[in-house]
């Protein structure tokens, strides 16, 4: 299954996608480095941040292994907003290892390349529009 990698550059607050296969990610948890040459990107070294299923429910790195749970959780990743102080809801999150459920992985880049982002990437154009 292909899955969806969003890199964020920390220096420019840019983020960039790309599609990758995600059997090379499989396994790998919130907070691990990736060597950039497993997703296609030598010089590279990225760090897995977060990240969603097929679904949209968020990747909890406090949760371990790769099942979806329903957990109660205040304010923090998978709920946005709490009605007022101590609330809590029970909410459909996923666990903090990538899986071949896994639609979409958030990087960001802890070691940079040879080449800039926008040359690695690929910039795009002003104007122009996704089909």
């Amino acid at each position: 299954m292909e899955t969806k990698i969003v890199v964020s550059d920390p220096k420019t607050g840019k983020s960039y996608q790309k599609v990758v296969d995600v059997s090379r990610l499989t396994g790998k948890k919130i907070g691990e480095s990736v060597q950039g040459k497993s997703v296609g990107f030598s010089d590279y070294e990225f760090m897995i941040t977060g990240g969603s299923d097929e679904a949209g429910f968020p990747m909890r790195k406090d949760l371990e292994g790769n099942l979806k749970k329903r957990i109660m959780i205040g304010k923090s990743v998978g709920l946005r907003e709490a009605k007022d102080k101590g609330f809590k809801k029970r909410k459909s999150v996923r666990g903090n290892t990538v899986s071949d459920k896994t639609a979409q992985i958030n990087m960001k880049i802890i070691k940079y390349g040879s080449k800039t982002p926008e040359e690695v990437f690929g910039k795009k154009e002003e104007g122009e529009k996704k089909e």
